[in-house]
């Protein structure tokens, strides 16, 4: 069964776009699909918002590191800075429990520390 656990390994975030934008395509066009390939777009979607969401939140923590305050990467993000801050620390909570888990790559102890000093608190900078 195609799930987005089985799929995301074989793309990245441009090569899963892409493979969705040809499903896409296809089915605007009036070619039919099978149910597998109905089944994949539900799955490339997925794969595709899990992979844009991580690349924000590298994002969000380079932008930190470059010295942003919170304000102005909620406003980057369309969001307030309260809302951006705790999206980032979801995340960087999100990495802590992954780290040790088959398939997955986490934040070990001493990445989660380094990832809450960049992130501080949303009314420094």
């Amino acid at each position: 069964m195609t799930t987005p656990q089985s799929i995301e390994p074989q793309h990245t975030l441009l090569t899963a776009v892409a493979r969705l934008d040809d499903l896409r395509t296809r089915e605007s066009m009036g070619e039919p699909l099978d149910r597998a390939e109905f089944l994949e777009l539900l799955a490339l979607s997925e794969v595709v918002a899990r992979k844009a969401a991580y690349g924000r939140q590298l994002t969000v923590r380079a932008a930190r590191e470059s010295g942003a305050s919170w304000s102005q990467i909620g406003a980057a993000l369309g969001t307030s800075k309260q809302a951006a801050w705790e999206a980032h620390t979801r995340w960087i909570d999100t990495q802590a429990a992954a780290y040790g888990k088959p398939g997955q790559m986490g934040f070990d102890d001493a990445d989660v520390a380094e990832a809450r000093a960049i992130a501080g608190e949303p009314d420094e900078r």
